[in-house]
């Protein structure tokens, strides 16, 4: 059995994805910073530990050679500031990068090493959870529909945000907060453009009912160009009117505040001491949707939904299903989710379903 490793595995995600791994059969090396909450997370799964930061690639590369690490599934956000020693550790020793990020930047980082990937024999795939997993494989759905297409949108709908949690986790909140200082992000004719968060919006319908989304630098508009090479790309996220126009008021003012890395650093810290990601409930009961639909410059348009399980619950099944199927497979490059597996590699994740219109009640 190969040898692997999840780094971040004492975040919320990261114990998870230990949890789904050894249901699965599986007995990943788990790393990370902290030595005390490693060693309770071995004790627990009767798993190998190692502590060590990402202080700089030799240093990592040296800990993944001297355990025989094939395959590294990087979980430790955000990404923007863990990403390079690790990938970089990797191709060093041959051993695959999966990770979870949904920050463009490190995508578009990531995609640009692919020729080093395949010098170095392995593959670099970002994105193997719910950020990017089910957008990338609807995505390459709707585009096949229509082989012309200029234009793809997609909406995603996943906050389980109520009044007595807050749907996502500090790890998932920190990446929004390093990529807000830069704005929105959307992709016209094959280059990505700034655009004012809350200024773009369209309607839509979705299995469980009719919203209002806002444009936001979801990880499409560099995941989906690659996988589908479609020129024209924008992103949206189903929020409440209330959000909608909080947004579109305190959007500029808090991206500019956000420039500062006091500021980052203070909110960084409220974040820690705060937020404690859904509840084990939440997991097990909430649904996710997406929505894609390419187009072609005549208007023809081909469009499909996905319902999926809680956000966080499939991205501990998704990220051990991207493991395995690279570990079984001849992978070299850097690649999407989608772009690797197929488009159906979603409907492998327990709980997911795919509709070329919406369900009967809905029309």
């Amino acid at each position: 059995m190969a040898t692997w490793m999840i780094y971040g595995a004492t975040g919320y995600t990261g114990r998870l994805l230990v949890e789904e791994a050894v249901l699965r059969g599986h007995n990943p090396i788990i790393a990370g910073r902290s030595g005390l909450k490693l060693k309770a997370i071995a004790d627990q799964y009767g798993l190998d530990y190692v502590v060590f930061e990402l202080t700089n690639t030799a240093h990592v590369a040296n800990t993944l050679r001297q355990y025989g690490v094939e395959l590294v599934l990087h979980v430790a956000g955000p990404f923007i500031h863990t990403y390079q020693p690790m990938v970089s550790a990797c191709l060093l020793v041959g051993a695959h990068y999966l990770d979870i990020t949904g920050e463009i930047h490190v995508y578009e980082a990531l995609f640009a090493l692919d020729e080093q990937a395949k010098q170095a024999g392995i593959a670099i795939l970002p994105g193997v959870g719910f950020d990017i997993v089910p957008s990338d494989c609807l995505c390459k759905y709707v585009s096949a529909q229509c082989p012309d297409a200029t234009q793809l949108e997609v909406v995603i709908s996943a906050l389980n945000i109520t009044q007595s949690e807050f749907g996502i986790t500090a790890g998932t909140l920190k990446s929004l907060v390093e990529m807000l200082p830069t704005g929105g992000k959307i992709r016209r004719n094959g280059k990505l453009q700034p655009v004012e968060m809350g200024r773009l919006k369209r309607e839509v319908k979705m299995p469980h009912g009719d919203f209002t989304a806002i444009a936001i630098p979801w990880g499409d508009v560099s995941t989906a160009y690659r996988t589908t090479g479609i020129p024209n790309i924008t992103a949206y996220m189903v929020a409440p009117p209330s959000q909608i126009i909080a947004l579109q008021t305190m959007g500029y003012p808090l991206q500019w505040m956000l420039k500062f890395d006091a500021i980052r650093g203070w909110l960084n810290k409220q974040i820690d001491h705060f937020v404690r990601g859904p509840s084990d409930y939440t997991r097990q009961t909430g649904r996710t949707y997406i929505y894609a639909q390419a187009q072609s410059p005549e208007g023809f348009f081909a469009e499909a939904w996905l319902e999926c399980v809680e956000g966080y619950r499939f991205t501990a099944s998704a990220g051990i299903l991207a493991v395995e199927r690279v570990l079984d497979g001849d992978y070299r490059g850097a690649w999407t989710p989608a772009g690797a597996f197929g488009a159906d590699f979603v409907l492998d994740i327990d709980g997911t379903y795919r509709y070329d219109v919406l369900p009967e009640a809905r029309i």
